[in-house]
């Protein structure tokens, strides 16, 4: 054993160290991301829910501001970023958390979405309150910004730049996305029955980070477009095939509805019980929308508009699609055609429910598995250039220079056996977690004054107190 595996079994012992609650493992890291859920859906009150309606018409167009700054709009921003949230941990993550909590923990998975609605708003509204004008004259935001310049105005500029610069640093490589390339070649592979030769396998690679390299050398405007485009069409895509798994088990239906609401509170002999249920619902629901991460905040901070909370209020939209009607439809699929009960895991499980259609249906999983793997890397791979915007300044040489590092990390998923990579990267993901929520904290106020004001002025409501 090396010393780089040594040191990723460290890291991932450190930040998902977990406690021992009613037999079941609870990691602390999913508790903090899962308590600033319900702390910032309380100090809003409810934002998440009545602020529905306004997020929509946002998207939409309603309340446009003209010649606003920024490089996308209100729909390119989400869409860049539910395309980096909508990926292998709706059709993956929701089989691990059916196979580990039962059908219960769907249940749960929706509720803390719910709650990671709030989060998201808080530091996406931070997120463009508080972004920069680079040298070149472009647009930066995201956690690193925010904690720089919004603790700087709270007279904390030293923990700002410490705790931004941790970030960042973090994030730089928690952005490597060798798993997105590994899973998805993972589903190719067993529907062309590829084996497991190098060739086929440098080849997918190969033409990932190519596609890759030539949008994201285009800068925001060229994504934006690109994922304006594909996220509706991955969307559709997988939903159909999910679709018609539950229309041909349309009768199965409210049996799988009663399933997930009785055994989200009755004991389940697998996993200890009700606490099962809830703690694998909450950890895959905390991992698959990213609420409490901030990478999101990092695309929403280049949108048009001069209202911080008016992105805030479009963001808050990522949760609800990604986990409660993507991951919902997904669990819904596993649970009618009996697959949740199998000894299949991940994927293999969800690959499985496709499979009960017809032999040919998992091509169309795969197909939905490329799409959301290539606008995962894009999505990403923009986040990246963001942060090394932030730490070595933006010019073309020097985004060449991150590109080439972030494409050319990209094969590696589909040559090698990336579990040391993996867990490494996993782990400064969820790290970033730690000083994004510190800053959220401590920017509070700022929050629930900008969302009073805006949510007032939009609609002639008031979500009370700001104080």
């Amino acid at each position: 054993m090396n010393y780089i595996e040594l040191f990723s079994q460290w890291l991932v012992s450190v930040v998902f160290f977990s406690v021992s609650i009613g037999g079941v493992d609870v990691n602390l890291i999913v508790v903090w991301l899962a308590s600033a859920m319900v702390f910032f859906t309380i100090r809003l009150r409810f934002l998440n829910i009545r602020g529905f309606g306004l997020a929509l018409a946002l998207v939409r167009g309603k309340h446009k501001e003209e010649d606003a700054p920024g490089e996308m709009t209100h729909f390119e921003a989400l869409s860049t970023a539910i395309s980096g949230t909508v990926g292998l941990g709706n059709i993956a993550g929701v089989a691990i958390a059916v196979a580990i909590g039962g059908p219960g923990a769907l249940f749960w998975m929706v509720i803390i979405a719910l709650f990671a609605m709030s989060l998201k708003f808080a530091e996406v509204l931070l997120a463009v309150k508080y972004r920069t004008t680079l040298p070149n004259g472009r647009l930066s935001g995201g956690p690193m910004w925010t904690l720089r310049n919004g603790l700087a105005s709270y007279g904390r500029p030293r923990l700002g730049r410490l705790l931004g610069g941790v970030y960042a640093v973090f994030a730089l490589f928690a952005f490597i996305q060798t798993i997105q390339v590994n899973q998805s070649y993972s589903q190719v592979r067993t529907v062309l029955s590829l084996g497991d030769g190098i060739g086929p396998a440098l080849i997918y690679g190969a033409v990932i980070a190519s596609l890759a390299a030539a949008v994201l050398l285009g800068g925001a405007h060229a994504i934006a477009r690109v994922t304006a485009r594909l996220t509706p069409i991955m969307c559709v895509v997988y939903l159909m095939g999910i679709l018609t798994i539950l229309v041909l088990n349309a009768s199965e239906l409210p049996h799988a509805l009663a399933l997930i609401f009785s055994q989200a509170f009755v004991p389940h002999s697998v996993v200890g019980g009700a606490v099962g249920a809830f703690i694998a619902g909450m950890r895959r629901a905390a991992f698959s929308n990213e609420a409490g991460i901030g990478t999101a905040a990092i695309v929403h901070a280049v949108a048009k508009t001069r209202e911080p909370a008016s992105e805030g209020f479009v963001a808050l939209l990522e949760p609800f699609i990604d986990t409660v009607l993507i991951c919902s439809a997904t669990g819904l699929a596993l649970i009618v055609t009996g697959v949740w009960q199998s000894d299949y895991s991940d994927i293999a499980m969800t690959s499985a429910a496709f499979g009960t259609v017809s032999s040919w249906f998992p091509y169309v999983l795969a197909l939905a598995v490329c799409l959301f793997a290539f606008s995962t890397v894009l999505s990403v791979g923009y986040y990246g250039l963001q942060v090394s915007a932030y730490l070595f300044g933006s010019t073309p040489a020097r985004n060449r220079l991150y590109l080439m590092f972030f494409c050319g990390t990209l094969p590696l998923g589909a040559l090698v056996d990336v579990n040391t990579v993996i867990n490494l990267t996993d782990s400064l993901f969820f790290l970033l977690s730690v000083p994004n929520i510190i800053g959220l904290y401590i920017m509070s106020g700022d929050i629930a004054r900008e969302s009073e004001s805006y949510f007032k002025r939009m609609t002639g409501k008031s979500t009370g107190s700001a104080s």
